[in-house]
């Protein structure tokens, strides 16, 4: 029996990325189908953690209340708020936000995260496929065609689009021709979840001695959530499974002394394999998440990675396929984003480096306890990890010092009353903020009234820390253009197509409200 879906993008993979990438082309109107190979949501324990940039942009769609620890959805006051982290294992590295911001650091297992993006994928009308495996890719001058295997036979997928969210073996990524720069595994490192024998303990923490690491979380019930990392080399055979006892072995190996183990769980094998996809489009399909980019698992960045992914795409996306979207903006997708990833590859592979346990680095490990422990100098590095330090290129020449930032989240105080960004940017459009005479005085509102619907139109009091007459702010929360640099119909236009035409269809871009 041979099934027909049409969507307008198919998106094969139903991880977070794949459904919050769903959620931002429903929130837009656009028709979504997901393809996911698992039949249900996997308890396997896998990233825990999102960065403040993801946590931020997040907010600001709406998708963060009452999700995690400790209110997620809830911002900080009028200094910034300071969450602990660790750099290579080292403790002291302090990962910041601006005041006004929610916590930098949110703790949220993948498994909720997915359930989380899913129930509101649906909510808002995208046909989730589970059980469906992926077995031919192809894409024409007109649009995409996705053959999946499943329970009930075989379902034939259509769109104009199509989103490689499958993760690192990806299907999608292989059969549409992507080229990726790879890095080999240079150590062996494994995973899983433990019940401890009787008499035996490990504290949690991260623990290295000259033999590797060993890193222990206690997550509830008497179980032990373990990582190891032996740096002589990767493993011979990774493909083989993983046994509770070669595990226990290899815990003594590390700690110098016998762990008794009574049950395991979720047991693997993992390296430092990296790869990145040499580009991110390739006509009508296009790669998010760990199908794009994988990297060592150390700093808890993969997630918040494929998280700004489909951030960055979703808006983009939407706008291609009602036809609306600037020449080049789905090229900039992958502008943005690969060398943001590049980054997160660069960092990892030199936090390993840093964790290899011969003597011969113990100085340098020093050093960055030292740098960390101070606070003040360890900013670069937080700015890093957290993605914070992200700036986006510049369309020309003359930018704005503005341009390609991430806007912070500030009190305006407007015709209709106080409101911060952050509720300004929930329904899912651009915003164009209008400070004082100077914004009026600039003609500017009369030049947006062409991409009315698309761009929201925000008269507000001056803020001194924001120096200019007017912004545009894209749906992402960064910053298209400033005053000052440039004509805003050229920056209309390269982000939202001729103002004609996306004047003809006017309130399409009611966000995903949360």
């Amino acid at each position: 029996m041979v099934r027909c879906v049409q969507g307008q993008v198919v998106i094969v993979g139903g991880g977070p990325v794949g459904m919050l990438l769903a959620c931002e082309l429903a929130g837009r109107g656009v028709r979504a189908v997901v393809v996911e190979s698992r039949t249900a949501v996997s308890g396997c324990p896998k990233a825990s953690v999102l960065h403040a940039r993801a946590v931020q942009c997040l907010v600001r769609r709406g998708y963060l209340a009452g999700l995690g620890d400790g209110g997620a959805g809830a911002v900080g006051g009028p200094a910034p708020v300071s969450s602990a982290f660790h750099f290579a294992g080292i403790p002291g590295l302090a990962i910041s936000a601006p005041p006004a911001e929610p916590q930098p650091v949110l703790k949220c297992s993948q498994e909720v995260l997915e359930r989380h993006f899913e129930g509101r994928a649906r909510a808002a009308g995208v046909r989730v496929l589970r059980g469906c495996r992926v077995v031919e890719v192809r894409q024409g001058a007109g649009g995409v065609r996705v053959v999946a295997r499943g329970p009930g036979g075989t379902v034939v997928c259509t769109g104009g689009y199509l989103v490689g969210a499958d993760g690192a073996r990806s299907v999608v990524r292989r059969q549409a021709g992507f080229v990726s720069r790879t890095w080999p595994a240079t150590v062996s490192a494994m995973a899983g979840d433990v019940r401890l024998g009787r008499g035996a303990a490990l504290e949690a923490g991260w623990h290295r001695t000259e033999r590797g690491w060993v890193v222990v979380r206690h997550v509830g019930g008497g179980v032990v959530r373990l990582r190891t990392l032996d740096c002589r080399g990767a493993h011979v055979r990774r493909d083989l499974p993983l046994g509770l006892e070669e595990l226990r072995r290899e815990v003594g190996r590390i700690t110098g002394g016998d762990v008794a183990m009574g049950e395991g769980r979720w047991l693997s094998r993992f390296s430092d394999f990296s790869r990145l996809a040499l580009c991110y489009r390739r006509g009508r399909v296009l790669l998010a998440g760990d199908a794009a980019h994988v990297h060592f698992p150390v700093g808890g960045q993969g997630l918040s990675a494929g998280v700004l992914d489909a951030v960055d795409l979703g808006w983009k996306l939407a706008l291609a396929v009602r036809g609306r979207a600037g020449a080049s903006l789905l090229d900039s997708y992958d502008l943005e984003r690969r060398p943001a990833a590049q980054r997160v590859i660069d960092n990892t592979r030199a936090q390993l480096a840093l964790m290899r346990p011969g003597p011969e680095l113990d100085p340098l490990r020093a050093l960055f306890g030292q740098l960390l422990a101070g606070g003040g100098e360890s900013g670069v590095l937080a700015s890093m990890v957290s993605a914070q330090d992200t700036v986006l290129p510049a369309r020309g020449p003359d930018a704005s010092f503005w341009e390609g930032r991430f806007l912070d989240n500030v009190v305006l105080r407007t015709r209709e009353g106080a409101v911060d960004v952050i509720g300004l940017l929930r329904e899912g459009s651009a915003l164009l903020l209008l400070f004082g005479d100077g914004g009026a005085g600039g003609g500017y509102a009369e030049q947006a009234r062409g991409w009315a619907g698309l761009v929201r139109v925000v008269h507000a009091e001056p803020v001194p820390r924001l120096a200019c007459d007017a912004l545009l702010v894209r749906p992402d929360g960064y910053i298209a253009w400033a005053s000052g640099a440039g004509g805003l119909a050229a920056a209309l236009t390269e982000c939202f197509g001729r103002g004609a035409a996306a004047a003809r269809e006017r309130g399409v871009l009611a966000g995903v409200a949360g």
